[in-house]
């Protein structure tokens, strides 16, 4: 009898259709009686996290700078201290994200449908703020080992250039550099190879990707 798969994860490039796939993965679920739970994560954009930023905002005005790329952000975030409170309480709230809030929704037989996962916030947090040893922290080994590994892992890939050509038709506000999509290409590919993720060519035909997710999920 197959196993059946609860735990869906879609990772990479921004512009490569993961959220095209996403819809049509959603249609396809509730056609066969399923309940799927749509879920977009990101370490330090969670809803508990987002929902923190705009209480402090509020209340001491001038403690949190706005969101954003802004200059007063990186300069804030500049400082050692502020950075790894940052890291501590986006890891915290990934816990309650992926240790409690997933799994019960698992066990209330719902299918989730994760817009990124915990290797996508691994990269960016790497990127974003490099040289700080997050990996190794208490917590971070911690949210790895509560962390429900996804049935299935489906990595949609772009070539750089047809990454960013994407981003400017969709009007992304902050659109990644080619040097740093160069860099999330090469460990994407990477992490595909390490875990086995299903790497689907984001330039091939909205339904011929479609075709290999729906195969992937009947195998």
């Amino acid at each position: 009898m197959k196993r059946s798969k609860k735990l869906l994860a879609f990772s990479g490039l921004d512009g490569a259709g993961k959220s095209t796939q996403i819809e049509l993965l959603e249609k396809y679920l509730r056609k066969r009686g399923e309940k799927p739970v749509y879920l977009w994560t990101r370490g330090g954009y969670t809803s508990g996290f987002n929902a923190l930023k705009s209480l402090l905002r509020k209340s001491a005005k001038g403690a949190v700078p706005p969101s954003g790329r802004t200059e007063e952000r990186e300069k804030a975030l500049g400082r050692p201290a502020v950075r790894r409170i940052w890291l501590g309480l986006a890891i915290l709230d990934l816990m309650r994200v992926y240790g409690l809030q997933i799994r019960f929704w698992k066990m209330t037989g719902k299918t989730v449908i994760c817009d990124r996962y915990l290797e996508d916030t691994a990269i960016d947090f790497s990127l974003n703020f490099p040289g700080e040893p997050f990996e190794k922290s208490i917590l971070w080994r911690l949210l790895t080992k509560i962390t429900p590994e996804p049935d299935i892992t489906f990595t949609l890939l772009v070539p750089v250039a047809e990454s960013l050509k994407r981003s400017v038709q969709k009007n992304e506000p902050f659109p990644d550099s080619p040097e740093v999509l160069a860099e999330r290409l090469s460990r994407y590919e990477k992490l595909a190879e390490k875990y086995s993720w299903l790497v689907l060519d984001g330039r091939e035909p909205i339904e011929t990707v479609w075709g290999k997710i729906e195969q992937a999920l009947e195998s």
